[in-house]
């Protein structure tokens, strides 16, 4: 289990072992904080297209550092964010980051709940079972086990996952990968937070590492406000601007118009 973090060190600027959190734009005091969740084969450099807009649009964000070893793990990892930020969070998971707010996010300061091409699971169910019934997606049928931890090739990085990235961006993602504990697809969920909180899901038509079509049926189920992108897997990286915006609609903020901090994006 991770160590504890305090409130002092989850406030700092430099990155932490178990938290990243940076701020550089006045915070807009009715914002609620966002706490980001990554999913697997990822590390919270994964939010970096989406951390300087929502800052630049002042909102406190803070990126959680997922050691992806067990379900209990992240979830103690994403309640030392939740406890640390001083009023209300709005609680984004990407991927496997959604199993980990579903648990997390049963919680009076959580607000809202964000899904991005994520796993939404219900109380006893494990994130390998909700996906029974659906296809299941190319690279999924290709990932690596060694020794109990599941990681991407350089070619399912590159054709299944960040498919819309230039081959330099894949090559990266390849090189920062961070495994996860096979046994942690098995891990059910023993709270299912979007039964008590409003969500939104943000949809990957182009997935092909959680099938689109069970991204949708989630969305329905949990009854999600939905965006619809054609991305890959990581739509925070090809579609930044859209996944801030609907981070932005869940924590009850308007969207601001382009700007340099926008990162053309």
């Amino acid at each position: 289990m991770l160590r504890t973090t305090t409130l002092a060190l989850l406030l700092a600027v430099s990155p932490l072992p178990s938290i990243a959190h940076a701020r550089s734009h006045p915070v807009d005091p009715d914002a609620p904080t966002v706490v980001l969740v990554h999913g697997a084969f990822a590390d919270a450099s994964s939010w970096d297209q989406i951390v300087p807009r929502l800052q630049a649009w002042g909102v406190p964000t803070v990126a959680v550092h997922n050691p992806l070893t067990a379900l209990a793990d992240d979830v103690q990892a994403t309640r030392e964010a939740i406890a640390a930020a001083p009023g209300k969070v709005v609680l984004v998971g990407h991927s496997w980051g959604g199993t980990v707010i579903t648990q997390a996010g049963d919680d009076p300061k959580v607000s809202a709940l964000v899904y991005v091409a994520a796993f939404a699971p219900d109380v006893g169910q494990t994130s390998a079972q909700q996906g029974a019934g659906f296809p299941t997606a190319p690279g999924l049928l290709a990932l690596q086990d060694h020794d109990g931890f599941l990681s991407l090739s350089p070619a399912t990085v590159a054709e299944d996952f960040a498919q819309d990235q230039t081959p330099a961006v894949a090559r990266d993602l390849y090189e920062m990968q961070v495994p996860l504990a096979a046994s942690a697809l098995d891990e059910p969920v023993t709270a299912a937070a979007w039964r008590t909180h409003p969500s939104w899901y943000v949809i990957s038509r182009h997935d092909r590492m959680l099938a689109p079509q069970l991204q949708a049926a989630t969305a329905r189920r949990i009854g999600a406000r939905v965006t619809s992108l054609p991305s890959s897997h990581v739509s925070p990286l090809s579609a930044p601007r859209e996944v801030a915006e609907a981070i932005l609609e869940a924590a009850g903020l308007d969207a601001p118009a382009a700007s340099p901090a926008d990162l053309g994006g």
